[in-house]
């Protein structure tokens, strides 16, 4: 299903750059395996917090912290497809649009990640 969403982009007018499309698609996977492990935690802390288990109850505190920085590497997650995909955006429009050689600032990453999950 997330290889079909990406393969209809592109045959249009406008064609997306094969390594932009494998960026989002890896850091989509990235989001939802996030997302998946979210709801199991989130199961997890309501079943100890119904128990009212004394040790059950204290376990919730690292879970919920889990939970936290789940959510947070998902915003990061998504704040660095949405900078890859207009920074993409940028490049091929001023490739296209600009005839002065000047390249106005954009590099010759495309829009990939690094292997560290971060933007060029």
């Amino acid at each position: 299903m997330e290889g079909e969403t990406f393969s209809r982009l592109g045959h249009g007018s406008d064609q997306m750059d094969p390594k932009v499309v494998q960026t989002l698609q890896k850091g989509l996977v990235q989001v939802q395996t996030l997302l998946d492990q979210n709801r199991l935690l989130i199961n997890e802390i309501n079943m100890n917090h119904e128990s009212k288990v004394p040790h059950n109850l204290t376990r919730n505190v690292g879970l919920i912290r889990e939970l936290n920085n789940n959510i947070k590497r998902v915003v990061d997650l998504y704040t660095d497809l949405s900078s890859s995909f207009i920074k993409s955006s940028i490049d091929v429009s001023s490739n296209g649009d600009d005839d002065d050689g000047d390249d106005h600032g954009s590099s010759s990453c495309g829009g990939a990640l690094k292997s560290n999950g971060k933007g060029c």
